[in-house]
């Protein structure tokens, strides 16, 4: 009995740590469009793989972005601008430009990091077993530039049953096309008072 308590104090503590950003520099923390500027492989049409060193990458990225990316950090839950943002668009790495997921598979899973249940290519995702912090896992990373995105779990919603829990800060965004026009043109169409 009195092991009970500090054991269970020790486990949430290394669960705690998964929660909780694993950067202990944040000197360089601008925003995903410098990210795509100084960066000469971004591109959200080459499909081509992505070999740089750690050296090279930490260049080009962002602080937290290179924290995360590069060395499989954890961004602080509910952080994300992409939480609680539901627009009609793509998904895609914030690293490489790769296309990652859809919009219409992001759902609320209230775990404190965008969700999606399905990505948006076989190719576009690579699997690998993550066994940190006493937890069996599995890793996800951009099938491109091989950056860490988050982790998987087996309990999302239908169709697939799966849950990718993604940091937000590795993720960038474009709005679909479609839905951008469809806006212009409700737009146009209101009556000028």
């Amino acid at each position: 009995m009195i092991f009970k308590y500090p054991l269970m104090i020790i486990a949430a503590a290394i669960l705690q740590q998964c929660s909780y950003s694993q950067n202990k520099s944040n000197s360089n923390t601008s925003t995903m469009d410098s990210t795509k500027k100084n960066n000469p492989v971004y591109s959200n049409t080459d499909t081509s793989k992505v070999a740089m060193s750690d050296e090279e990458w930490k260049k080009i990225l962002p602080g937290d972005v290179y924290s995360v990316a590069r060395q499989k950090g954890t961004e602080r839950p509910w952080t994300s601008k992409y939480e609680s943002f539901f627009d009609k668009g793509t998904y895609y790495c914030a690293v490489c430009g790769n296309a990652l997921f859809k919009s219409d598979t992001k759902f609320e899973s209230g775990c404190g990091w965008p969700s999606f249940y399905e990505p948006i290519s076989k190719s576009s995702i690579i699997y690998t077993p993550d066994n940190t912090y006493g937890m069996n896992r599995t890793e996800v990373m951009c099938g491109r530039c091989k950056s860490h995105l988050g982790h998987v779990f087996e309990d999302g919603p239908p169709p697939t049953g799966l849950r990718y829990c993604i940091n937000g800060v590795v993720l960038d965004f474009a709005k679909a096309k479609e839905a951008e026009k469809k806006y212009s043109e409700q737009k146009e169409e209101k009556p000028k008072q």
